[in-house]
């Protein structure tokens, strides 16, 4: 459905992005950010998804900065491969490929995150950082950044079976930003909304989803949207 297109941050650096349009007038925007996989077949395919919900939606492919085309699977090998690609990166550039992806879309309306692992951290210092309308958390690990103020509306989902989450992780979250909407899944690993993952878990990634649209719906299109 999407194809990949060439962006630029704005400190010169060009990048891939994976686009995707929706059949009719966009509702909205949103900008998906990438596990430590880069922006693979579950991401792409997650973009698609969204995009069948009427967003114009975009995945800009973080690991450029690094070395373009990175697509891993989920080996434990791969897994630490990305690692090491995530810790070649610094924050505030990864921050302006992520305000350029917002800058392509947000001719179709609002423009909200979503991010999943290490995306899902993006996607909360993006709602701190960056002029978005919402986000959305995918079991980020944010209790090391605890420190910035997110300026928008957050959605959290975290699983209970999560190895590198604890919930203790989650309670100092929410006791830190209480206005956050925080869900959590009983049974539930990391990585729980991926089906190429084994922590894979159908029903909490439907539930997910459908709370995350309800969310999208509430201040991207709707009447609770928030001004730049």
């Amino acid at each position: 459905m999407g194809e990949f297109t060439t962006i630029m941050a704005r400190d010169g650096h060009e990048f891939q992005a994976y686009l995707a349009a929706p059949t009719g007038k966009p509702r909205g925007a949103l900008v998906v950010l990438q596990e430590i996989f880069g922006v693979n077949s579950h991401i792409r395919g997650v973009t698609d998804s969204f995009a069948k919900e009427g967003y114009t939606v975009i995945a800009p492919s973080l690991f450029d900065r690094i070395r373009r085309g990175i697509q891993l699977g989920y080996s434990p090998p791969e897994r630490d491969e990305g690692v090491g690609y995530v810790q070649q990166l610094k924050p505030e550039e990864t921050l302006k490929d992520i305000a350029a992806a917002l800058a392509v879309v947000k001719h179709s309306g609002r423009v909200g995150t979503v991010g999943y692992c290490w995306g899902g951290t993006l996607s909360y210092l993006a709602a701190c950082d960056l002029p978005v309308a919402c986000a959305v958390v995918y079991y980020g690990k944010v209790a090391n950044h605890l420190d910035k103020k997110p300026k928008r509306p957050l959605m959290y989902h975290f699983g209970t079976q999560d190895k590198s989450i604890p919930l203790s992780d989650v309670e100092r979250i929410e006791a830190a930003h209480p206005e956050g909407i925080f869900h959590i899944y009983e049974g539930a690993g990391h990585g729980f909304n991926c089906d190429q993952r084994p922590t894979y878990d159908p029903q909490a990634a439907a539930l997910a989803r459908q709370r995350s649209l309800e969310f999208f719906a509430r201040y991207i299109v709707g009447s609770d949207r928030k001004q730049d």
